[in-house]
């Protein structure tokens, strides 16, 4: 059974549609990457996914057990939210508020989870430093580490390596390779930077305010579109 399918999933702003006829299904422990240029619609389909915006027309739903409020989700990042006074572990635990229901408070186990999964990141020993202080690669990390608290099935990343050095952006796709291979979460990533990004996908999908393409990374690179658009990348 697919963990999520888009059934024909339109959007519109203001009355006019800013994304057509998007269909896909993508099962559990399969790696997608949305290509697009900018304003493709790429960032209102992860609204979608999210529960974030409905669909004008279509459905998105999932399936195999996972519910939209058990998607992890890493967003792009603003000056603001680098600048959040709490602590790592205030930030990371922040991942488990879905799962506290009509719980006030953390309980043991959200916090046995919180720090496991700093664990499993390499940050424990930061869980008491303000977030506000760390290096970039560090809170990406922080923000993957809460991400991970929310699911264990499925990662929406939204341009996480924007504004990281190239060794931690190697660092951070090849974390997510490992969650995708190892543990069998399902990722879904959206990023500009098109060859180190698709490098591990095991499916693309491409937009153009209307679905372009879907299917398997070695499909995409025999058709016109896929070479044309990994060999140019993604015009600014």
């Amino acid at each position: 059974m697919s963990v999520l399918t888009c059934k024909d999933v339109s959007f519109s702003y203001e009355g006019k549609e800013v994304l057509t006829r998007v269909n896909f299904e993508l099962n559990q422990g399969e790696y997608l990457c949305i290509l697009g240029e900018n304003g493709s619609g790429k960032s209102t389909l992860m609204k979608g996914i999210l529960n974030l915006k409905k669909p004008s027309a279509g459905q998105i739903q999932t399936g195999d057990g996972l519910s939209q409020t058990e998607i992890g989700y890493l967003p792009q990042q603003t000056q603001i939210q680098r600048d959040f006074p709490a602590s790592v572990m205030e930030v990371v635990l922040s991942g488990r508020l879905n799962q506290c229901g009509k719980r006030p408070f953390y309980n043991r186990e959200d916090r046995k989870i919180a720090l496991q999964k700093l664990k499993q990141l390499g940050i424990l020993p930061l869980k008491g430093k303000c977030y506000r202080e760390l290096s970039g690669g560090q809170q990406q990390r922080v923000l993957l580490a809460r991400a991970l608290c929310a699911t264990k099935k499925m990662l929406l990343l939204d341009e996480p390596v924007a504004g990281l050095d190239p060794i931690m952006t190697v660092e951070l796709y090849n974390i997510v390779k490992e969650l995708n291979q190892k543990d069998n979460i399902t990722v879904i990533m959206v990023s500009h930077d098109v060859q180190l990004a698709t490098a591990h996908a095991t499916h693309i999908l491409q937009l153009g305010n209307s679905q372009l393409f879907f299917g398997t990374m070695g499909e995409y690179m025999n058709t016109e579109l896929g070479v044309r658009f990994m060999t140019g990348g993604e015009r600014k």
